[in-house]
């Protein structure tokens, strides 16, 4: 069941052009901050299991620390190989951040 839950705290978030990790209904989630705007996706890469979030952003892109792919921060899709990381729509409600688990 699709259901909205709290990430972290607005003050906990990633500033702008940096990445954090965090558990959110038992998934863990990669969150970018990309020019102010904050982007949620699967902390998994495809290729290795990589931790996303202890990589970096590049053009709006996350890339992985281990290997070098790079995953659109809107699509999740991959640049390098045919691979996908799942997105998932994020919201602030207040002073919390919120992420829409599917």
């Amino acid at each position: 069941m699709a259901q909205w839950v709290r990430l972290c705290a607005v003050a906990e978030a990633p500033t702008a052009g940096k990445l954090g990790q965090y558990a959110a209904a038992g998934v863990d989630v990669c969150v970018s901050n990309v020019g102010g705007e904050l982007r949620a996706m699967d902390n998994w890469c495809p290729h290795r299991h990589g931790p996303l979030g202890e990589g970096w952003l590049e053009d709006g892109r996350v890339v992985c620390p281990w290997h070098a792919w790079g995953f659109d921060t809107a699509t999740g899709d991959c640049a390098e190989e045919r691979a996908h990381v799942a997105v998932f729509p994020v919201k602030v409600d207040g002073d919390d951040v919120l992420v829409h688990i599917t």
